[in-house]
């Protein structure tokens, strides 16, 4: 199992305790939320971007894994399992990324 199956099964164990007393980030986020979810997938996505921009290869680092948390963590809170984006990317496999796009409905 990698990590990020084993984070967000952590994650959807958080928002099933979601009304309960527990200390914890990802009961705070799910109690604050959708709105305050997706603020926090866009500020962590800024970071990124800034730390790309400056080229700080340690922080490029710092911010992905902190970007692909909150992504998780928003996912949760649509009730969307990994394996549906897994199945997205996979349809898109092998076809232009402008033709992907060109082709959405």
């Amino acid at each position: 199992m990698l990590i990020i199956d084993r984070l967000y099964e952590t994650i959807i164990s958080r928002k099933n305790q979601k009304d309960d007393n527990t200390k914890s980030y990802v009961v705070s986020l799910f109690t604050k939320g959708h709105k305050k979810i997706a603020q926090k997938v866009g500020e962590e996505a800024v970071e990124l971007a800034l730390a790309s921009a400056y080229n700080d290869k340690k922080e490029i680092i710092s911010e992905t894994a902190d970007l692909i948390f909150h992504i998780l963590v928003l996912l949760a809170a649509h009730d969307i399992k990994l394996e549906e984006i897994s199945d997205e990317l996979l349809k898109r496999e092998g076809i232009s990324g402008i033709d992907e796009k060109a082709n959405r409905s």
